[in-house]
């Protein structure tokens, strides 16, 4: 457990605990890669499970996250991360984002072997293929993302694992949300810019995997609001039913899609009824973010860490609210 200058009393509690195997590492504040790159160096084994401080894994997570790596060429695994607080419209959209977004999209590109993000909460490592790259960089504020993308271009297979399940809060608030969707968005861009030379490598990661950042995490956000407004003029405006019609049947596929994803995922399909509301509400946040985020890179401004307030709380965990000091 690497302490980065933490001011909340979090490692002086787990030093009271005592807990055999576990070693309390204090350093200077000096972010979360050269928090990561500490542990790195004191650990003595050959596969390196990471997680965040405010993650909860399930008994059998390491075991499961630790499979893949049988195959000697695979160096990077990511974990099933899931929202644990569930409660609430703001946390359900979270819950359906995780599992019809990120959790579907690494099954699909697990596929391609093209996965551009082992999530920081839930993933494992092999030391040789961290070492390969240097540790943990902070030239990124999505420094997952960072270093998955240099492990997969350092010639090293990256695989996803949904039996690996980890509980992690997401944010509580609208403001909260935008912050930290704000910062991983920009991260993604610093990182796309960083490993734009993958386009001219015959990898996987610029065949598919900078294609698949660029087209989903920049292009449809920004023409997505405009097809939006073409929609609602030609419903309001030109008397033009049919582009009615049209969004709400691709509104009922991507709702089909969505429980689909919750299936694979071995979820209940009850949090279904809040999806078309996330597609009127919750989308334009993620493209306000997203074209904030764009404009703060062309104006070459660089983005400070920002934090989360957290609650400690994850309600839906396995074994009902867990609080997490």
């Amino acid at each position: 457990m690497v302490d980065d200058g933490s001011t909340d009393g979090t490692a002086d509690r787990a030093e009271e605990l005592n807990l055999p195997g576990v070693t309390v590492i204090r350093q200077v504040n000096q972010g979360k890669p050269a928090a990561l790159n500490t542990g790195i160096r004191r650990a003595r084994h050959d596969v390196l499970v990471l997680l965040d401080g405010d993650t909860i894994f399930e008994p059998d997570t390491i075991g499961q996250l630790v499979q893949p790596f049988a195959d000697t060429g695979v160096g990077a695994v990511s974990g099933n991360a899931k929202v644990g607080n569930r409660q609430g419209l703001l946390g359900r959209w979270q819950h359906l984002e995780y599992c019809a977004g990120s959790n579907l999209d690494r099954q699909i590109l697990h596929g391609l072997r093209c996965i551009p993000t082992v999530p920081g909460a839930v993933g494992a490592f092999r030391k040789a293929a961290i070492t390969d790259v240097g540790g943990v960089s902070d030239d990124t504020l999505a420094e997952d993302t960072d270093l998955t993308m240099a492990v997969t271009r350092a010639g090293w297979r990256v695989a996803y694992r949904p039996q690996a399940k980890a509980w992690t809060e997401a944010p509580v608030t609208v403001r909260g949300l935008f912050r930290q969707r704000y910062r991983w968005s920009y991260g993604t861009f610093q990182a796309m810019w960083k490993h734009r030379g993958a386009l001219i490598e015959n990898g996987p990661m610029g065949r598919f995997g900078l294609i698949y950042l660029l087209a989903f995490h920049l292009l449809l956000p920004l023409l997505a609001p405009v097809m939006d407004l073409y929609v609602m003029y030609g419903f309001l405006v030109a008397d033009a039913p049919l582009a009615a019609i049209v969004w709400t049947v691709f509104l009922l596929i991507q709702t089909a899609s969505a429980g689909y994803a919750l299936r694979l995922d071995g979820e209940s399909l009850k949090p279904l009824w809040a999806y078309p509301l996330q597609q009127i509400v919750y989308r334009q946040l993620m493209y306000a973010v997203v074209i904030q985020s764009l404009i703060t890179a062309l104006h070459g401004t660089q983005l400070r860490w920002m934090s989360v307030r957290r609650t400690g709380r994850l309600l839906d965990a396995p074994g009902g609210t867990v609080h997490v000091t």
